[in-house]
């Protein structure tokens, strides 16, 4: 049996690489991504998506601040996890429903289309 020595740990490292980068670039061409760091994760929590602080700023056009007070009041749930705030899909929705001024009932569909929009950038 040879020994393994750095060169040939060296070169069996490399082309394991070469392959997971041709894997990941096969997969991004099937996706549709032009590159495959344009592939965003999507969080779940028990199956739903979660959105963090800076998604639901731009989603809610309001600030961090903002954010921070509507929790405080109670008004819109969270989940703390690894020390950062997301939120659950369903809350986001229940909180638009409820508080936002802007919203009426038959335009529930914007939002949900500009949640899903803000997800495939």
């Amino acid at each position: 049996m040879d020994t393994l020595d750095k060169e040939t740990f060296r070169e069996f490292m490399r082309q394991v690489f070469d392959r997971l980068d041709r894997h990941e670039r096969l997969i991004a061409s099937l996706t549709g991504s032009n590159a495959p760091t344009d592939l965003k994760e999507v969080k779940l929590l028990d199956g739903e998506r979660l959105f963090d602080n800076q998604d639901l700023c731009l989603l809610l056009q309001v600030s961090k601040r903002s954010l921070q007070r509507y929790r405080s009041n109670g008004a819109l749930a969270y989940h703390l996890l690894w020390h950062k705030t997301y939120y659950k899909e369903s809350d986001v929705l229940d909180f638009i429903a409820k508080y936002m001024k802007d919203f009426q009932k038959e335009n529930i569909g914007q939002f949900k289309a500009r949640i899903n929009v803000s997800l495939k950038k």
